[in-house]
């Protein structure tokens, strides 16, 4: 016994593992006592034993074994974790058990396998005992069948899966042991009690004897139906409701519902196996079935019966086979063959069921056609065939079908297409028989009661009685409202008749009533047919628990009384009811009418009625209404009445009172009596007649009200606008269709006949009355409240301005509700009102969209269109699709017809081109708007294939079949797609793209519905199936689309159908389903009545295209989405909550409403402060990560929590990307109404940015990247400077992204940078982008080197960090970089920096290698640029200027303050950016000479600083102007902030709102715009504007440039803004352009820019296709004229020839630009011979001239084009004409005339018109040339003067004239020189007298000056020049001559004699020696301009911000030493004046 004391001592479970048998028996009993003791059943004790329970059950040892089984038992029944060893225990349990020869072991292992079921673990159990049955022991089969029947006698069919069962069951009864037989033959009778007769189609084929065997004992089965007697764990309550059954022994109730539904649970169909027959089909059978002799056709039929007769088949292509059974039914003249195919089609539905469904709508028609065949066999197939059919799809799928053949003119088919009818009625329930559906049936059978054949009508009354029995009298009786009584008694009779598929009895009642079976095959229907039960949730509840729902909607909508409006026209019948007789009152004769009317008249009254004295008429018409007021309604003879009124004069009644009292009398009796139509006709007519009246209009609308509401509202409108268009009167006619808009609010629109209406709103449309017009207009906007979207649909074709009001109208009527009706209630209320509105809407929707004329293109789909569609090559098959696209578009709405085309289309979506692939489904889109909600019949034989495109791998294909599937959902509803297994076998495909695409779009679309078909539950497997696919997006999307899922099914069958999983999955699904649970949203709430239109604009969006929704009753119906934005009132409100879906669904969704309103950024004071304390002293992580961790991820959460929205703060750190993109686009809506709370959390908004610059999805990054874009331009405004610690934890993760793949996100972030250098010195953006060239990503170093050439541009050289030497080098290093993009950024870079810094920059690269070396100089070389020789001034980095003490507080939030001039900037460069690959006009090629070229580069090394400044004199401390000023060095900086008071406000005001003209933000450039727009309005502010006209005109070309770039090329952006913005700019240019005053000042430089602008966008193809583009490019004509009308015409004329020389350049110009550019200069020409003497000749000569040598004539005439050319020769030819030979004397500012050949030319023209004319005297009558003759016949004074005037005029002797003129007049003081500044503009009249004036002051100045040192401040404003004009830097004189520096310089001196500075210590040439004689004279580009303007923009600016500086604080800059080129000399010149201009005023 030693040995047995060793284990003695072991612990329990190690006993159990002891290799003793005696160690383990001991364990077994011992275990199976703690087994017993347990209490807790998830004690720790129990995982002890997992791993052993096996061993139990298959000790080797039979006495321990037996103990162990007990043990194993226990344990099973008591421990938590007994379900993880199911498999394993039953596999042991059937394998070492079961074979076992002890009666008691095999009880044991049997109990066991049960209590395992009890747990939960039927499956697994299952699984085993199924493989046990495979088991070659005949012991272990045997037992393992009992245990199966055991478990199913105890447990059920429901939790026992009958079908693995019954598919073993026959290989059971072919066993060769009698005991597996036998046992066999127990377990089939225990499946028979649960399933009864489905059992027998699978067991037909067994041996005879043993089925005559089971029949027998079938007999014998009770027909009590089953009850579960043993219940799972999750089933306790079940089993305690049992139990008190069995305790009060009254088994009465049969155990509740839920036993009863396990009764018809299982359909026989189901449990069979399906078989593939269409590989089986013969090999010729397609061949044979088209032979000659019939024969052969029957051959080919009887294969394919013998094939369908399997009861189930697998699903597939059928659709050839069903075709060619089709032209055989249809077709085939053997009517033995019509019948076989019709038989085969019946076996081909019943075996497919719902996957036939795609099928029916082609076969119906053909069949129902068919059943003009008299012979009974033939009938009778066809009727089997279609009743097959009808059970697989729906009736509303076939109504279209079946409604068409009712009207065939054969009267069998009349009669079986009744039939059928009522048999399909039979099957349906009230929900799947709704109005929509009866109102056309009800409507088309009524005719059949009515027909001459006794057995249409007999079938018409069955199927009206079968509607009536099914739906119900209140749904039906309204269409029955015109039957007599006798026929409706008989409709009656029928319904009593009727049995009802779903009646009160079972299956056994419809077997009786179909009579026969619908094939041989199935002895009873509930196994075929009764897949409709199956349908409805498989129970029989089902359909009865459905029902109420449909009612749901309809108590609350009794609360309006607008529910009597009933629905459509059903309510109008409805309300018939009770005056069907008044209707057909008989007209009377005028005879009977008097008697009737003195019966109740006083006899005065009528006597009076036709006096020829006005006032007896009118004390008649008293004594008549009074008596009308006394009578009661029965005793009115309404009609008598109205005949005497209108008795002579009647209508024609010429008093007005007397009028007007009769109409109210018409009123008066419409209202009290019983008012017929026939009454009604007497009066209309007059009515309408004086509807118009001033007088008697008001009256007239009241009679005509009251008759609406008599005889309702549809008649009394038809009549009145018939009548009303029958007549010529337009007061009338708008009058009355004034009166209809209103009667339509008041009565609502039910009823009403849209199609009549809107022809008759055509012809008003049409009229040429505005007043008509603007009525139709109106009517249409109350319509549109009704009808919504698809009434424009109508009006397409209309004129675009007619259009176009409309569309206003309509947009008016956007978000209105319909008034719910106010009359025409009270009187009938007895029709069908309760279904209320929303059927009412949904039907004048589908109304409208059922009126659109529709085109049948059936015809047009011919076979050989097909067979191009299917085309071995794709070019022919691209050909056929085209022509499928052109036939839709030219049909625009299509009938539902559409021939062969499904296939065809179909085949083509899986076509290998994927080019066609997205066309066919570009047309499948098409066809879906062009169909409207007809297109659901095609839904499975097309919709479902394009769902399969979903799977595509090209992301584009994608998108587009989701878009398709989209367009298709909303015409059809879900209903369709939803309902069948096509989705699920979509699912089924493990393609991770159809996953992840159909399970988005699945919940995107569930949220929406109200109830869905059952069929949705056999997605579930597939979606568990998706939530542990290997692709991540699949695994994301299947959770996010689980609520939805559950939100329908429900989180019991959701689970139960986990039951099939793997263990281990299912734990997880579990899991993830609990998860759901939690976030499950409630279902949309059926609209109550207040809400069914309050979704507010939505109210028209229910009926999108009034997607055929009307079904809403029903239970598997869908409604269409409410616009979740909207849907915030009524009842909907807290379930459109739940719509909106995935939004923080943890919440309860009440709540939700209240916690999103409020801020979402919350103040904390000091917050982002405290924050950067807390990094600074390492309190939190710094923001630095190569990948951020969750830690940061983490703090950032925490950190945001105080100051972000809760809710927003969940979407931010939710792991779904579509929750980011909610974020960003809440935050995007609160960024300007919330610029505080963003600016205290703008660390965290960037740290939180950065986090998504990480995440892999595109949408959110460009989301982010838009974000960003909108807060810098905000930050900007509000002139925010981003902090240190804000800038370094975002810039660099920023510039992570700037090397990213997609170009469109580069551009982005690049245009971000940009805008960041607004907030951010852009030396310290420099350090960050220097960092980013370092980075690994090539794409990002070449971007990052593009950058800081930008910022080198736009900055100058200061902005290179740490010293420009060390930047420049760093940035050489990347010429070597192996990449050829960064090694193109650096030299392109580093040619910038040339561009600005000049040689220099080779001595600060240093050593460089010489390939290197080269390649860079090469580079110079080639770059357009040549530097200019001086340094061009650099912008003045001011990272943080020092404020000064006394700068407002209010400052430092902002940092320092930006200058318009830097956004100017940024805004070119951001162009510059996009230009680049745009070969720009800007950059032409470079031998056009500089001046002519708008220089963006230029503007933007511009710095905005004055090139030449002046010491800035300052008033307060006049002593610091007496010290003499020491010219520094030229020092880099900004204009004095300080500023005098004399700048008025005005000017800084217009500078800025100018400035805002070429914002980047569209709003504010329009807004701008309009600022600018309402002072050129009014004359008496449009001064204002004058000296600015250069800068906006500027402005207004840089916007023009950014819409051509940028805004059209921007997909996002509505295009409607950017008509809007062409509108604005457009129309202020014109308002500009008129006053001639300011259109004058235009220079030449910003003419040639504009014109350019103009032109660029005349020819943009992209603006004609904008809707109002047409509009826009005919403003843009008028502006050109306005533009080549009023401006200077010498500027105009140089611009255009210069604009001209460009686009010849131009490689990239199109011949059409230069064609326009020449139309504009023949219209000068043409304007020459009144303009000619305003004219500069001399300029326009110099341009001819610079034109000339640029293009010599050689080069002209290789022209593609000899227009250049002529045009040239018409322009010098008109000028000789007007000159004559005086042109030559005009040549004087050419230098070397022999250049070109403009003079030869000219002196051939003048010799040719000398000869023509002979003799000089001739031309007297030319105009011009009389003038000459003049002038030579004055008196020599006038030629002095001339000569003078002349010099003053040129540049170069304006001084020396001045002199003279001075001189001369001081001669003689009387002279007259009037005439000579008469003709001149104002300007050079001032110009002149000023200039005078000074050389007064000069001359009389030079003594003082000696003598005087000093001088005082009362001096000063005696010797300023008296005029103050502004001279804008082109103002020229009357020639348009640039005013010359002399003049200045002059002034110049003579300022710094009086100031005591010494003119001699000048180290530079003076002015005049370098300017005197321009190389080429300059047209100031507008490059120079915006030099000057930028400046003033500056000062504005700084205005703006009321920078005050210290008085003390002087800013003297020197001038810069030397000028090189002349445009950089004009532009100097430019800057004098404006200091001069400066000094003078403040010298005042």
């Amino acid at each position: 016994m030693g040995d047995d004391s060793e284990w003695m001592k072991l612990p329990i479970d190690q006993k159990c593992e002891h290799k003793l048998w005696k160690a383990r028996l001991n364990g077994y009993e011992e275990a199976l006592k703690l087994f017993q003791k347990i209490d807790d059943e998830k004690s720790p004790e129990w995982s002890k034993y997992l791993g052993l329970i096996k061993k139990f059950v298959t000790d080797s040892n039979a006495v321990a074994q037996l103990k162990g089984l007990e043990a194993a038992l226990a344990y099973v029944e008591n421990a938590h974790v007994a379900g993880k060893t199911t498999g394993e225990v039953a596999s042991g349990v059937v394998n070492k058990v079961f074979n076992q020869p002890k009666a008691r072991a095999k009880e044991l292992g049997l109990d066991i396998c049960l209590m395992y079921i009890e747990i939960e673990k039927g499956e697994a159990v299952q699984e085993e005992l199924l493989k046990g049955l495979d088991n070659k022991n005949p012991k272990i089969i045997v037992a393992c069948i009992e245990t199966l029947r055991k478990a199913l006698s105890e447990f059920g069919s429901k939790i026992i899966s009958l079908k693995p069962i019954i598919k073993v069951l026959p290989k059971l009864f072919e066993s060769r042991e009698k005991a597996v037989r036998d046992e066999a033959k127990l377990l089939a009778v225990e499946i028979y009690r649960w399933i009864r007769d489905a059992l027998r189609p699978p067991l037909q084929n067994i041996n005879s004897v043993q089925l005559k065997e089971l029949e027998e004992e079938w007999v014998k089965v009770s027909s009590a139906a089953p009850k579960q007697t043993r219940f799972l764990r999750s089933q306790q309550e079940l089993k305690a409701k049992f139990e008190q059954q069995q305790a009060a022994g009254g088994d009465a109730d049969g155990g509740g519902d839920d036993e009863e539904e396990a009764v018809p649970q299982v359909d026989a169909y189901e449990l069979l196996e399906a078989v593939e027959i269409l590989s089986k089909l013969p090999k010729d059978f397609y061949e044979k079935i088209e032979a000659k002799k019939w024969q052969e056709r029957k051959e080919a039929l009887e294969a394919v019966e013998v094939l369908v007769k399997n009861p189930k088949l697998e699903s597939g292509d059928y659709a050839d086979l069903v075709k060619v059974l089709k032209k055989v039914v249809g077709k085939d003249t053997n009517v033995m063959l019509v019948a076989l195919a019709a038989k085969c089609l019946a076996g081909l539905a019943t075996g497919l069921r719902k996957k036939f469904g795609q099928y029916a709508g082609h076969v119906v028609p053909t069949i129902l056609e068919k059943f003009k065949e008299k012979k009974p066999q033939v009938v009778q197939a066809l009727q089997e065939a279609i009743d097959a059919i009808f059970l697989t799809t729906t009736l509303q799928n076939i109504s279209e079908d079946v409604l068409a053949v009712m009207d065939n003119k054969n009267p069998t088919i009349k009669q079986q297409t009744s039939l059928f009818i009522a048999r399909s009625f039979r099957h349906c329930t009230p929900s799947t028989l709704p109005k929509s559906l009866l109102k056309p049936f009800c409507a088309a059978l009524l005719k059949h009661i009515n027909d001459s054949a006794p057995e249409v009508r007999d079938a018409g009354f069955e199927a009206l009685g079968t509607a009536l029995k099914v739906a119900g009298e209140k749904a039906v009786n309204p269409f029955l409202a015109d039957v007599d009584k006798l026929k409706l008694d008989r409709i009656k009779e029928c319904a009593e008749k009727v049995e009802l598929v779903y009646g009160k009895k079972t299956g056994g009642a419809a077997e009786k009533k179909e009579g026969k079976p619908v094939t041989g095959k199935t002895p009873a229907l509930s196994g075929t047919g009764g897949d409709k039960e199956a349908k409805d949730a498989a129970t029989k509840p089902g359909p009865l628990k459905k029902a109420p729902t449909a009612k749901s909607g309809g108590p609350p909508k009794k609360g309006k009384p607008a529910a009597a409006a009933g629905m459509g026209g059903a309510g109008a019948k409805g309300k018939k009811g009770p005056e069907t007789k008044e209707i057909f009152e008989s007209e009377l004769s005028i005879e009977v009418c008097e008697e009737k009317a003195a019966a109740v008249l006083p006899a005065s009254c009528i006597q009076q009625l036709d006096s020829g004295n006005w006032k007896e008429r009118l004390a008649c018409m008293e004594e008549f209404q009074k008596a009308v007021e006394l009578m009661e309604r029965s005793e009115m003879p309404c009609q008598a009445l109205v005949r005497m009124l209108a008795k002579k004069p009647g209508w024609k009644e010429t008093n007005f009172q007397v009028m007007q009292m009769k109409l109210h009398i018409v009123a008066l009796i419409a209202q009290k009596g019983n008012f017929s139509k026939t009454s009604a006709q007497v009066v209309l007519d007059g009515l309408v007649d004086k509807v118009g009246d001033v007088k008697c209009g008001s009256n007239a609308k009241e009679a005509m009200t009251a008759i609406a509401e008599a005889c309702q509202l549809p008649w009394t409108a038809e009549q009145v606008v018939a009548m009303a268009f029958s007549q010529k009167n337009p007061k009338n006619q708008s009058e009355t269709l004034n009166w209809l808009s209103n009667a339509i609010k008041e009565f609502g629109f039910s009823g009403l006949n849209v199609k009549a209406f809107i022809s008759n709103v055509k012809t008003a449309l049409a009229a040429t009355n505005p007043a008509v017009r603007t009525s139709a207009i109106t009517l249409l906007g109350v319509m549109y409240l009704y009808v919504g979207p698809p009434l424009r649909m109508f009006f397409e074709d209309e004129k675009p301005a007619l259009l176009s009001q409309i569309d206003a109208e309509f947009e008016k009527m956007q978000g209105q509700t319909a008034p719910a009706p106010t009359r025409g209630i009270s009187r009938h209320s007895g029709g069908g009102g309760d279904d209320g509105e929303e059927e009412e809407q949904e039907d004048v929707g589908n109304d409208v969209v059922d009126l659109l004329p529709r085109t049948d293109i059936g015809d047009k789909i011919t076979a050989e269109l097909v067979s191009k569609i299917g085309d071995k090559n794709w070019k022919i098959r691209k050909e056929g699709l085209d022509e499928v696209t052109s036939i839709i578009n030219d049909a625009k709405f299509i009938q539902p017809n559409i021939g062969e085309l499904p296939a065809a289309l179909k085949s083509r979506l899986n076509d290998s081109n994927k080019i066609l692939v997205q066309q066919t489904l570009s047309i499948l889109q098409q066809l879906a708007t062009a169909m409207g909600p007809n297109i659901k019949q095609h839904v499975k034989n097309l919709g479902i294939p394009v769902i399969t495109v979903l799977g595509d791998s090209k992301n584009n294909v994608r998108a587009a079949a989701l878009a398709t599937v989209n367009a298709w959902a909303e015409q059809t509803g879900m209903k369709e797609w939803l309902e069948g297994e096509d989705l699920s076998e979509e699912l089924k495909k493990e393609n991770p793209f159809l996953r992840q695409e159909l399970l988005g779009w699945l919940a995107e679309k569930l949220p929406t519905l109200r109830a869905v078909p059952s069929d949705l539950l056999l997605c579930v497997p597939h979606l568990y199936s998706c939530l542990e696919d290997r692709n991540g997006d699949v695994r994301k999307k299947a959770q996010d689309a689980l609520p939805f899922f559950m939100m329908h099914l429900g989180f019991e069958k959701m689970a139960k159908a986990t039951s099939k999983l793997k263990p281990t999955s299912k734990d997880q699904v579990l899991a993830m389903l609990e998860k759901a649970k939690a976030n499950m949203p409630a279902k949309p709430a059926p609209p109550a009545k207040a809400s069914s239109r309050v979704v507010g604009g939505a109210a028209p969006a229910k009926f999108q295209p009034a997607s055929a929704l009307a079904e809403d009753s029903g239970s598997n119906t869908m409604e269409s989405k409410p616009d979740p934005k909207k849907a915030k009132a009524g009842g909907a409100s807290s379930k459109a909550k739940g719509v909106q879906g995935k939004k923080v669904l943890s919440k309860p969704n009440l709540k939700e409403d209240d916690d999103k309103s409020g801020p979402i950024f919350i103040i904390v004071p000091n917050g982002k402060e405290q924050r950067m304390k807390d990094e600074k002293g390492l309190k939190v992580l710094k923001w630095n990560f190569t990948t951020p961790r969750d830690e940061y991820i983490e703090q950032l959460k925490t950190q945001m929590s105080s100051c972000v929205a809760k809710w927003l703060q969940d979407e931010m750190f939710h792991a779904d990307f579509q929750h980011h993109n909610k974020a960003l686009a809440v935050m995007i809506e609160h960024l300007e109404s919330e610029k505080d709370g963003v600016i205290s959390c703008l660390d965290l908004i960037l740290k939180w940015l950065t986090l998504r610059f990480f995440d892999t999805n595109t949408s959110v990054l460009m989301k982010a990247l838009e974000y960003l874009k909108l807060l810098f331009n905000l930050l900007s405004q509000e002139e925010y400077h981003l902090t240190e610690n804000e800038a370094s934890s975002f810039i660099p993760y920023l510039i992570l992204k700037v090397g990213e793949p997609k170009d469109v996100i580069r551009k982005d972030v690049r245009a971000i940078l940009n805008r960041m250098c607004l907030i951010y010195p852009a030396s310290k953006m420099f350090t960050f982008i220097m960092e980013g060239t370092k980075s690994k990503n090539s794409k990002q170093r070449a971007e990052c080197l593009e950058e800081l050439g930008c910022l080198v541009e736009s900055y100058g050289m200061n902005v290179c960090q740490p010293t420009p030497g060390k930047a420049l080098k760093e940035m050489a290093t990347h010429i070597g970089d192996r990449d050829n993009t960064v090694r193109n950024a650096a030299l392109n870079t580093i040619v910038t920096v040339y561009n600005v810094h000049g040689d220099q920059v080779f001595k600060l690269i240093g050593n460089l290698s010489e390939k290197d070396m080269s390649m860079l100089e090469e580079r110079i070389k080639r770059s357009a640029k040549r530097p200019s020789a001086a340094p061009v001034r650099q912008a003045e980095e001011k990272p943080q200027r020092t404020q000064n003490i006394s700068a407002n507080a209010s400052m430092l939030r902002k940092g320092p303050a930006e200058d318009m001039s830097s956004k100017l900037k940024i805004m070119y460069r951001t162009y510059r950016i996009q230009n680049r690959n745009m070969g720009s006009h800007s950059e032409t090629a470079h031998t056009v000479p500089r001046e002519f070229q708008l220089d963006l580069d230029e503007i933007e090394n511009d710095n905005g600083t004055v090139r030449c400044e002046m010491p800035a004199l300052v008033q307060h401390k006049l002593d610091d102007i007496f010290e003499p000023v020491l010219i520094p060095e030229p020092k880099i900086r900004a204009v004095s902030p300080h500023f005098d008071d004399m700048h008025s406000n005005t000017a800084s005001t217009i500078n800025f709102v100018i400035s805002q003209v070429a914002s980047g933000d569209i709003n504010t450039s329009i807004q701008a715009l309009a600022q600018i727009d309402e002072v050129l309005r009014q004359e008496d502010k449009a001064e204002a504007m004058s000296g600015h006209i250069d800068q906006f005109l500027i402005a207004t070309f840089m916007q023009l440039r950014l819409i051509y770039n940028t805004h059209m090329a921007d997909e996002k952006l509505d295009k409607d803004e950017i008509v809007k913005l062409y509108s604005c700019i457009i129309g202020s240019m014109i308002s500009l352009f008129q006053i001639e005053s300011l259109a004058r000042e235009a220079s030449t430089g910003v003419l040639k820019d504009l014109m350019h602008g103009l032109i660029t966008l005349m020819l943009d193809s992209r603006v004609e296709d904008l809707e109002e583009g047409e509009q826009v490019i005919r403003s843009v004509n008028l502006l050109v004229v306005k533009v080549l009308e009023k401006s200077d015409q010498t500027n105009i004329l140089s611009a255009l020839l210069v604009l001209l020389q460009d686009s010849l350049l131009a490689t990239a110009s199109s011949p059409k630009f230069s064609e326009l550019v020449m139309k504009c200069l023949w219209r000068m020409v043409r304007l020459l011979p009144e303009t000619i003497n305003s004219i500069n000749l001399d300029r326009i000569l110099l341009d001819i001239h610079i034109f000339m040598k640029v293009f010599p004539k050689e080069k002209l005439k290789q022209c593609k084009s000899e227009f250049p050319i002529r045009t040239l020769k018409t322009l010098l030819h008109t000028l000789c004409k007007l000159k004559g030979p005086k042109i030559l004397d005009h040549l004087t500012m050419i230098d070397n005339k022999n250049e070109s050949e403009l003079e030869a030319h000219l002196c051939r023209v003048m010799k040719h018109s000398m000869d023509q004319t002979g003799s000089k005297a001739d031309k007297d009558t030319e105009k011009g040339a009389s003038r000459i003759e003049e002038k030579a016949s004055k008196a020599k004074v006038n030629d002095i003067l001339a000569e003078i005037f002349k010099k003053i005029g040129s540049k170069e002797n304006t001084k020396e004239g001045l002199a003279e003129l001075y001189e001369y007049k001081k001669k003689y003081s009387d002279a007259d020189i009037e005439p000579f500044l008469k003709n001149s503009s104002q300007f050079f009249q001032s110009y002149v007298e000023r200039g005078l004036r000074l050389i007064e002051t000069e001359r009389e100045g030079k003594g003082r000056i000696a003598g005087s040192t000093g001088i005082s401040p009362q001096m000063e404003g005696t010797c300023a020049p008296a005029s103050t004009h502004t001279v804008s830097s082109s103002i020229g004189n009357t020639n348009g001559e640039e005013v010359g520096p002399s003049v200045y310089l002059e002034r110049l001196k003579i300022l710094r004699q009086r100031c005591g500075l010494d003119n001699a210590k000048e180290d530079r040439p003076p002015l005049t020696s370098l300017l005197s004689k321009p190389a080429v004279p300059t047209v100031a580009s507008s490059t120079d301009m915006l030099h000057s303007k930028l400046s003033q923009l500056r000062e504005s600016r700084e205005q703006y911000q009321h920078l005050d500086l210290d008085s003390n604080q002087t800013h003297s800059s020197g001038i810069g030493t030397t000028l090189a080129s002349p445009s950089s000399a004009a532009a100097n010149i430019d800057d004098l004046k404006k200091r001069l201009e400066r000094i003078k005023s403040s010298r005042k």
